[in-house]
């Protein structure tokens, strides 16, 4: 079964104090997440950027949520939509769903209640994450997010291991950074930063450490991916065999280049 990873939420709420609780507890699940605190800003986001669940406060600054998801709907989003209220009136909650919404959450809430509809959504949508996740003889455990390596425990932050799940959901296809910024990292993130390879590189010295045969590997000018050597070339091996088969026709010398 193929799973494509896609961990990226927009969260609607204008209070900051609960906004970055929120924000910081799904980032520790390996969630990317963007934050607006109004209904203008929210429909921004989701007009230039791809998401794959809105947290949707109800009461928010200008449009509010209930306006907010009847235009999404409108516009064509079909991404889940979590409305969060302090109001428990039956008829908002009706309210609610009639303009699009998939579920109601009413505040004060448990963070893990947050986690298990949000769980419950992508499970619907069909993107709820396996329990594990098998490249090789690593192993993801998705609900943990413990990983291990031919038996060996493998420790890694929050966003190191946020990169390798997304790696293992599609492995043995090419990633490029692109693709990796968007489901990996927020807004924020800087496209010109050397950030994903500093976090590539810390990743494959984790898992591939004292290992005959690495699993993460990468293709020069396209990105990276992660499974065996029998199920991925890597760009330099491939790059060296092709060039050196060319250079054999025409009995040109081949020249090394050593770093």
């Amino acid at each position: 079964m193929s799973y494509h990873a896609r961990m990226r939420l927009l969260l609607v709420e204008d209070d900051a104090r609960i906004a970055r609780f929120v924000a910081k507890g799904l980032r520790e699940q390996a969630y990317a997440v963007d934050v607006a605190a109004t209904g203008d800003d929210a429909l921004y986001q989701a007009a230039i950027n791809t998401y794959d669940l809105v947290i949707l406060d109800v009461m928010i600054p200008g449009r509010d949520g209930f306006e907010v998801c009847r235009e999404l709907r409108k516009s064509g989003q079909r991404m889940p939509i979590l409305m969060l209220t302090a109001r428990d009136a039956v008829e908002d909650r009706i309210s609610g769903l009639d303009h699009g919404a998939d579920d109601y959450l009413t505040k004060p809430f448990e963070f893990r209640e947050l986690l298990a509809r949000l769980r419950a959504l992508l499970r619907r949508s069909g993107e709820l994450r396996p329990a594990k996740i098998n490249v090789g003889d690593l192993v993801l455990d998705t609900a943990a997010q413990s990983v291990s390596r031919a038996g060996r425990s493998v420790t890694l932050t929050a966003k190191e291991y946020a990169l390798l799940e997304f790696l293992a959901r599609n492995a043995g296809r090419v990633v490029g950074r692109a693709e990796i910024a968007e489901h990996v990292w927020d807004e924020s993130f800087d496209p010109f930063s050397n950030l994903i390879e500093v976090y590539v590189n810390r990743v494959r010295g984790k898992i591939d450490a004292d290992c005959a045969k690495p699993l993460l590997h990468t293709r020069r000018g396209a990105g990276y991916v992660l499974g065996s050597a029998a199920d991925s070339v890597t760009p330099d091996s491939g790059e060296e065999n092709t060039t050196s088969r060319a250079r054999a026709k025409t009995g040109v010398p081949i020249r090394k280049n050593h770093a």
